[in-house]
């Protein structure tokens, strides 16, 4: 059993940053694939970045270049740093586990375990 709580989450305006931290417990996630997922309201979920358990890592063509996830084994604890955000990021952002190294499918229905959301609001 895996345990993964959020948080980070805020109001900032457009341009601004954020990090969003994914604390992880239970059973180690260090060799498996992880990502973060956000939700706008009448929106489907959807994949932002994932980070394997190779440490690739790959990014939604919407927040490339701008969002970069990345994981502190020492600390079980998976990060979004958010810069130049837009209006369009705000959403409820999940992290989310599935027990294989590779991340491969990314619909959500892979992923075994999730966090509760934390929420990133961005205002113009």
């Amino acid at each position: 059993q895996v345990q993964l709580v959020e948080s980070g989450g805020g109001s900032v305006q457009a341009g601004g940053s954020l990090r969003l931290s994914c604390a992880t417990s239970g059973d180690s996630v260090s060799r498996y694939c992880m990502a973060w997922f956000r939700q706008a309201p009448g929106k489907e979920r959807e994949g932002v970045a994932i980070n394997s358990g190779t440490y690739t890592t790959s990014y939604a063509d919407s927040v490339k270049g701008r969002f970069t996830i990345y994981r502190d084994n020492a600390k079980n604890t998976l990060y979004l740093r958010m810069n130049s955000l837009k209006p369009e990021d705000t959403a409820m952002y999940y992290c989310a586990t599935k027990s294989t190294s590779w991340c491969g499918d990314m619909a959500p229905v892979s992923f075994s375990y999730w966090g509760q959301g934390t929420q990133v609001t961005v205002s113009s």
